[in-house]
């Protein structure tokens, strides 16, 4: 998932690169959203994934391109994993990883949306869920609060939405071990046998706090995957700012 000069300089021997760029306009896009299947088909199998040989996709090291990439994969029903830590973690590891000649045989791959670990939950579903949800909010304390709307006509948070920045979960580059992230869950207020939504603005943090909540032992995690931005431009939406609803 690094740019495209990153890899052409250096990169795995069995990799192929993610046009990471392109997946997250087309995510966003009416014509390309995840409901489109035959896109998203077209886009996992032109990567070469299928088969029984498992994805496995890592970053520049800020691990929420990865997370982006790997909830796509793992919600259209592809086997795929994460690489704790990106690139760094493995550049001096290569001989640990498949050479392009000795990889199995890939065979034809039909996705299965909603087949993986992590579900996907829009905007109108969340509406009407928001009070029986657990609601984590990966972005910054500043985005939370509002001071800082990126790219946003409205700032603030989703009324009952419990802050957790992605930045918390993850030391040296990599996520943090299951008894941190448990212990951070459940310092947030997270409980056991409650959906949690994860969002952040754009959908890449939200995937790495879902990966957070299922390493930490949480087994009904879905993503708000267009997350805050979404919500912000539907002005039905209610946004909490300084403690008045907006």
């Amino acid at each position: 998932m690094r740019d495209a000069e990153a890899f052409q300089a250096d990169h795995a021997a069995s990799a192929v690169r993610v046009p990471v760029e392109l997946w997250e306009k087309a995510a966003k896009a009416g014509e390309t959203s995840f409901e489109n299947v035959p896109y998203w088909e077209r886009a996992i199998v032109d990567l070469g994934v299928g088969g029984t040989v498992p994805a496995v996709v890592y970053d520049d090291g800020r691990m929420t391109e990865a997370a982006r990439v790997w909830f796509i994969l793992q919600y259209f029903g592809a086997e795929a994993f994460i690489v704790n830590g990106g690139w760094p973690a493995i550049r001096g590891h290569r001989e640990l990883l498949v050479k392009a000649s000795e990889a199995p045989g890939l065979t034809a791959f039909r996705v299965r949306p909603g087949a993986g670990f992590v579900g996907l939950v829009d905007r109108d579903t969340l509406k009407g869920e928001l009070a029986g949800i657990q609601l984590l909010d990966a972005r910054t304390a500043a985005e939370f609060a509002g001071t800082d709307l990126r790219r946003n006509a409205r700032g603030g948070h989703l009324p009952g939405a419990s802050l957790l920045p992605h930045a918390s979960l993850l030391e040296d580059g990599r996520l943090k071990p299951t008894a941190e992230l448990r212990s951070l869950l459940s310092d947030a207020g997270f409980r056991s046998g409650k959906h949690v939504v994860t969002h952040c603005d754009g959908g890449g943090r939200a995937a790495l706090a879902a990966i957070a909540a299922l390493r930490a032992g949480y087994d009904d995690v879905r993503t708000y995957y267009l997350s805050f931005a979404d919500w912000a431009k539907d002005e039905s939406c209610p946004i909490v700012q300084d403690q008045q609803t907006k």
